[in-house]
C-alpha cells in the first residue's frame, strides 16, 4: 500500500497549502489565494483525493493564473463550482456561477473520456499558481511589468516543486498562444523545465471568440494531447 505521503494527491495539497508570494507587489494589486480559507481547501482536498490518490506519472498543463470566478474561488484549475458539484459530484456552498474558461475545459474532458480518464493522466495548474485582482477585476500576471518581475522568483520556485510531483518533463501544454506563451518560452529557455512547449488556444479566447469553431478547438486540444 503506497503512504499517503506518496501519493500525487497529497504531494499537490501540500504545494497548495504552502502557496505565499514573498516579494511586495505593485500598488492596488490583490492576491487571491482560497487556500487559505479552510472551507475552499477542504473542497481542494475532497477534488484531489477523488482523482489523484495514485502514484501515476502526468502531463502538465499550464495556464496563465486563476481567476475570481474559477480556481481563484474554488482552488482546483479551471473548475467553477457549477462544475466541481455537477460534474465532479463535490457538493459546495458558492454562487453557482458558470467561468468560461472552466465551461470549455469540461466539454474537453468529456470528449477525451470524462473526468477520472482525464485527470489521471493530465495535471491543470498555472505559470502562476496565484490570481490576481485590481479593482476588483482580474489581473493576468504579464498584464503589469512591475508585477511580472516581481512574480519571477515564484514562478519558478512553483513550477521546481511541482515537477517534482512526478510530471512528464518531456512536453508542457500551453493555453494561450501569446503573452503566456512567450514567457513561458522565455523562461523555459533559462531554466530547462521541459524538453517542449505546446501552445494551445486559451479556453477563454475560445468561448468569447471562436465559439462557432468550438469543436474543431476541441479536437485540437485531443490531437495535442495525443501526441
Amino acid at each position: 500500500m503506497n503512504d499517503k505521503c506518496d501519493l500525487f494527491s497529497q504531494r499537490v495539497l501540500n504545494f497548495l497549502s504552502s502557496l505565499s508570494i514573498q516579494s511586495s507587489l505593485p500598488r492596488n494589486v490583490e492576491v487571491l489565494n482560497p487556500y487559505r480559507d479552510p472551507l475552499a481547501f477542504q473542497l481542494c482536498k475532497n477534488f484531489y483525493a477523488q482523482y489523484y490518490a495514485d502514484t501515476n506519472h502526468r502531463r502538465i498543463i499550464l495556464g496563465i493564473n486563476p481567476g475570481r470566478f474559477g480556481a481563484g474561488l474554488t482552488g482546483i484549475p479551471f473548475t467553477d463550482p457549477i462544475k466541481l458539484e455537477t460534474i465532479c459530484d463535490i457538493k459546495n456552498d458558492f454562487d453557482k456561477k458558470a467561468e468560461l474558461s472552466a465551461d470549455f475545459i469540461y466539454k474537453m474532458i468529456a470528449a477525451y473520456g470524462g473526468a477520472y480518464e482525464f485527470y489521471k493522466s493530465f495535471y491543470f495548474s498555472s505559470v502562476s499558481p496565484l490570481g490576481f485582482t485590481r479593482d476588483g477585476k482580474n489581473l493576468n500576471y504579464y498584464d503589469d511589468k512591475k508585477l511580472t518581475e516581481r512574480l519571477l522568483p515564484f514562478i519558478v520556485l512553483s513550477l521546481n516543486k511541482q515537477l517534482k510531483f512526478g510530471l512528464d518533463k518531456k512536453v508542457v501544454y500551453c493555453l494561450g498562444e501569446g503573452e503566456n506563451y512567450k514567457f513561458l518560452f522565455k523562461l523555459n529557455e533559462q531554466h530547462h523545465f521541459f524538453e517542449n512547449i505546446i501552445p494551445l488556444a486559451h479556453p477563454r479566447f475560445i468561448m468569447q471568440y471562436k465559439r462557432k469553431s468550438l469543436n474543431q478547438y476541441i479536437d485540437s486540444y485531443l490531437k495535442a494531447f495525443s501526441i
